[in-house]
């Protein structure tokens, strides 16, 4: 297992996970070290390919020209956070992890082999995740818990920032926290999609543990207060 992943712990660690979908992309290094400055605990990456989402984000070059800027002021790593919104997955999976991924999560309705191309993100160095669509049902992870080290749920549809947080995902997460509690493993649990700081405490509560905000963080000009609000939220 990766030493540079800080893992969930009792009682519950929580991660702030702020979304450069919603940065101002004409200063993406910049913009990376300015929401770490504020306390941002990972760098969530989101890819999307026009194809299996409707819009066109970032691909491995940009990883690898914002690895260097994922650091804290003392040099110690922050984890880049990927998140797959592509199909097929497998070849931008491993060379999200030649740029210097950490996490890479992937939808297995993307995957022709979801346990193959798990394997395929390990064996790179980097720790799985699984990340299912508010309507998708949760039954593959049953099948693979043991190859995941993160499950993220999505609470908005895929592909643009800025939506509505959608309710029912957190049924789904309390559903996935006694999955990942009954499996006895070490998983992340990470919801993205409209987490803000009035409802951040409602999702820890279902059983979230990892947060990523987009334009919750990015569409204020502090980014510094709002992560401490959240963090107060989840105190």
């Amino acid at each position: 297992m990766d030493p540079r992943i800080d893992r969930m712990s009792t009682p519950r660690t929580y991660r702030i996970a702020p979304s450069i979908l919603s940065a101002d992309f004409a200063k993406l290094g910049a913009e990376v070290r300015s929401v770490i400055d504020a306390g941002a605990d990972w760098i969530h990456f989101d890819v999307m390919d026009n194809h299996y989402v409707p819009n066109l984000t970032f691909g491995p070059m940009v990883c690898e020209a914002l690895r260097p800027h994922a650091v804290k002021a003392d040099g110690s790593r922050v984890p880049i956070d990927v998140h797959l919104m592509v199909q097929p997955v497998d070849a931008l999976a491993q060379a999200f992890a030649k740029a210097g991924a950490d996490l890479i999560s992937f939808h297995p309705d993307a995957s022709t082999h979801v346990d193959r191309t798990l394997q395929l993100i390990k064996a790179a160095g980097c720790q799985a995740g699984l990340t299912f669509n508010p309507a998708m049902p949760i039954d593959v992870l049953e099948w693979v818990i043991d190859k995941v080290d993160l499950v993220l749920l999505m609470s908005v549809n895929p592909g643009f920032g800025g939506q509505s947080f959608i309710d029912s995902a957190l049924r789904k997460c309390e559903k996935v926290r006694r999955l990942i509690e009954s499996s006895g493993r070490d998983i992340r649990l990470e919801v993205d999609g409209g987490i803000k700081v009035d409802n951040i405490r409602r999702v820890a509560d279902a059983g979230a543990d990892t947060f990523v905000a987009g334009s919750a963080i990015f569409g204020q000009p502090d980014y510094k207060t709002v992560i401490e609000a959240m963090r107060a939220q989840l105190a």
